[in-house]
C-alpha cells in the first residue's frame, strides 16, 4: 500500500468509528443524556472504547487484555480475588476447606446460580470446568490453564458439593479460581473447539455473569445486556442483584486520537488505554483517569540466552546495566508507570527488590564486553570473530508505546556498541520468528496475575517461557512457587527466582506496567479486578 492510499485508509477508518459511536449513542447513554453531578441510577448503555479486538474467549487464553475485559463481565468464578485486600474471597463458592499439603480443594457451591442459558452451576458444572482447564482437550486444541498446576482430578461429591485432587502440592490453586481463566462456562460450551471460541463466536459463549454477548460485528463492535436474573455477586459486594446498566457497547478503535476524541466529545463513555503522552490532555479537560496496576512480571525484555551472542553472562550483564529504565519512562511514560527494580512488580506477591543488580553503568558495560573480546568496528558497533554484536527485537503490539520504547533501548545500546534491530510486529512473520531465539534473541513482554505464580507462568519451560530457556536449575526454581504449601516458603521460593533472574542477567525490567482507562465525569462505579480488567457490574451513569 502506498502512503497516500494507507493515509487515506486510516482517515477512513477514523471516520467509520466516529460514525459508529454517533450511532451507538441512545438517547439512554452516558454520552447523551449526562448531567455531570446528577444522583447515578440503574439504566443507560455504555459506550466502551477498546484498543484492540479479541482474539480468544477460552478463559485458559484470556490472558489478553481485550480477551479478559470480556470474559471479566460474562463469566462468575468460583471465588472472589478483592482487588484492594488480594483476599479469596467467596463468589460462586460459599466456602472451602484446603488439606495440609494443598493436594485437595473441596469447595460448597451455591444453589442458585445459572449459567445464560438456563443451565444450573452446579457441582458437576463445576467439575467439567476445571477438567477441562486442569488437564486440557486436545480433540478440541483446549489447552491447560498455566494457572493450575498438578491437577489430577475431580469428584462430584453431592450436587452442591465437588472436590478436586492433585498429584503434587498445588498452593496456586485457590487463587487460581479467581481469575478469568477458571471463568464458568456452561457444559454445553465447553464443547466447543478452541476456533469457536474465536473471533465471530462471542455470543456462542454462555457463562454465569452479569453481562451476556448478544451480537458481534467481526472485529468491530460487541453489544452486550444485562441479566435480569444475575444474582449471586461476590458474598462481601455492597451491590447485590442485576447490574446497574442496561448494557454496553463495545466498540475497537485502534486510533489513538479516535478514543480520546470520542471520549472527550462525549461521544464514548469509558475508554482502554489512554496513551501516556494523552494523561494529562484528558485530566485538564475534567475527565477521570485509571491506572490499575497489573502486579505481576514487569513490562521486560527477555534475554534469549540459547543463542549465542548471549550465551556468555557477561554479554548479558552489559546489555543490562546499558539499558536506562529511568530515561525510558522520563521520556515516553508518566508518573503512572514506575520504574521496575525485579521481574516482579513491587505490588506483586513476594516482590523483592533487586535495584542493584539494574542500575545503569554504561561504563561498566563497555569493560565487560572488553572483557568478553567484543571489540568496536569500524562503525561503532562491537564485532568478534568475525560475528557483529546485532541483536533483534520485535515490536510487542500488546505492549504499550512498545515501538518507541525499543527504539529507545537501542539508541542506549548504540553507545556501548551494540545494535538492537527493532522489527514490527506484522502477522505474516512474527509468529514464527518470536518462537526462535536466534532470530528473536529479545523478547518485549508483561503478565498480570495477583499470585505468586505469576512468575512460573512467564518463566516455565511448559508455560509460557519467554526466554526459549533450557535452564533446569531455573525451572527447579519455578517449581518450587508452585508446589510448595508453606506460605512463607512460597515467598521465600519466588524470591529466590528473582535473585536468579538478576544474577543470571536473564531480564532487563523496564517499568511496572498499568491498565489506564479513561472515563466521563458521569460515569461512576468504575472497577477492576485485581490485575486491572474492567468489571462493568457497579459501572452507573447520570441520569436526566
Amino acid at each position: 500500500m502506498s502512503r497516500p492510499l494507507h493515509r487515506a485508509a486510516v482517515g477512513a477508518l477514523a471516520i467509520v468509528t466516529v460514525a459508529s459511536l454517533a450511532a451507538c449513542a441512545s438517547p439512554t447513554s452516558g454520552g447523551q443524556n449526562a448531567v455531570s453531578g446528577a444522583e447515578p441510577a440503574a439504566g443507560g448503555t455504555l459506550t466502551y472504547l477498546e484498543h484492540q479486538t479479541y482474539t480468544n474467549l477460552y478463559p485458559p487464553q484470556a490472558g489478553f487484555y481485550p480477551n479478559g475485559g470480556i470474559v471479566n463481565n460474562i463469566a462468575a468464578r468460583l471465588t472472589w480475588q478483592n482487588p484492594a485486600t488480594l483476599e479469596i474471597e467467596p463468589w460462586v463458592a460459599t466456602e472451602w476447606t484446603v488439606n495440609a499439603d494443598a493436594t485437595e480443594y473441596t469447595f460448597d457451591i451455591r444453589d442458585d446460580v445459572t449459567f445464560s442459558d438456563g443451565t444450573a452451576l452446579d457441582a458437576a458444572a463445576v467439575a467439567k470446568n476445571f477438567d477441562v482447564y486442569g488437564l486440557g482437550n486436545a480433540e478440541l486444541g483446549l489447552t491447560v490453564s498455566e494457572a493450575i498446576n498438578n491437577y489430577a482430578s475431580s469428584e462430584v461429591v453431592d450436587a452442591d458439593t465437588v472436590t478436586f485432587r492433585f498429584s503434587a502440592p498445588a498452593p496456586g490453586f485457590l487463587q487460581a479460581t479467581s481469575t478469568i481463566n477458571s471463568g464458568l462456562l456452561s457444559p454445553d460450551t465447553l464443547d466447543l473447539s478452541l476456533e469457536d471460541f474465536g473471533a465471530g463466536h462471542a455470543a456462542e459463549i454462555v457463562g454465569a455473569g452479569p453481562f451476556v454477548v448478544t451480537d458481534e460485528e467481526l472485529g468491530t463492535e460487541l453489544t452486550f445486556e444485562a441479566r435480569e436474573d444475575y444474582d449471586w455477586a461476590p458474598t462481601s459486594a455492597a451491590h447485590q442483584g442485576r447490574a446497574y446498566l442496561d448494557g454496553i457497547q463495545l466498540i475497537v478503535a485502534p486510533e489513538d486520537s479516535v478514543r480520546i476524541g470520542s471520549l472527550l466529545a462525549g461521544q464514548a463513555d469509558y475508554i482502554r488505554y489512554v496513551q501516556a503522552f494523552d494523561e494529562a490532555r484528558v485530566e485538564s479537560a475534567g475527565f477521570e483517569l485509571y491506572a490499575p496496576q497489573t502486579r505481576g512480571v514487569n513490562n521486560a525484555l527477555s534475554l534469549r540466552f540459547t543463542n549465542p551472542l548471549l550465551s556468555d553472562i557477561r554479554v548479558r550483564q552489559a546489555l543490562v546495566a546499558g539499558v536506562d529504565a529511568q530515561e525510558i519512562v522520563d521520556t515516553i511514560f508518566t508518573a503512572n508507570y514506575p520504574v521496575a527494580t525485579s521481574a516482579l512488580s513491587s505490588s506483586a506477591l513476594g516482590y523483592k527488590d533487586e535495584s542493584e543488580f539494574y542500575a545503569y553503568d554504561p561504563e561498566r558495560a563497555e569493560d565487560l564486553l572488553d572483557e568478553a573480546g567484543w571489540v568496536a568496528g569500524a562503525d561503532g558497533i562491537r564485532e568478534k570473530d568475525g560475528a557483529r554484536l546485532s541483536l533483534t527485537v520485535y515490536e510487542a503490539k500488546p505492549q504499550p508505546l512498545s515501538k518507541q520504547t525499543l527504539e529507545l533501548v537501542a539508541q542506549q545500546l548504540t553507545v556501548i556498541g551494540v545494535e538492537l534491530n527493532v522489527k514490527s510486529a506484522d502477522a505474516g512473520t512474527y509468529a514464527e520468528d518470536i518462537k526462535d531465539p536466534l532470530k528473536t534473541p529479545l523478547y518485549h513482554s508483561m503478565v498480570g496475575r495477583a499470585d505468586l505464580d505469576v512468575i512460573k507462568s512467564q518463566y516455565f519451560t511448559k508455560n509460557r517461557n519467554t526466554l526459549l530457556s533450557d535452564d533446569a536449575e531455573l525451572d527447579a526454581l519455578l517449581l518450587a512457587v508452585a508446589s510448595e504449601p508453606d506460605g512463607d516458603k512460597r515467598i521465600a521460593a519466588s524470591q529466590a527466582v528473582q535473585d536468579y533472574l538478576a544474577e543470571q542477567a536473564y531480564v532487563i525490567p523496564l517499568f511496572e506496567e498499568p491498565q489506564v482507562y479513561g472515563t466521563a465525569p458521569y460515569v461512576h462505579g468504575v472497577e477492576f479486578e485485581s490485575v486491572g480488567r474492567p468489571s462493568f457490574y457497579d459501572v452507573r451513569l447520570d441520569q436526566d
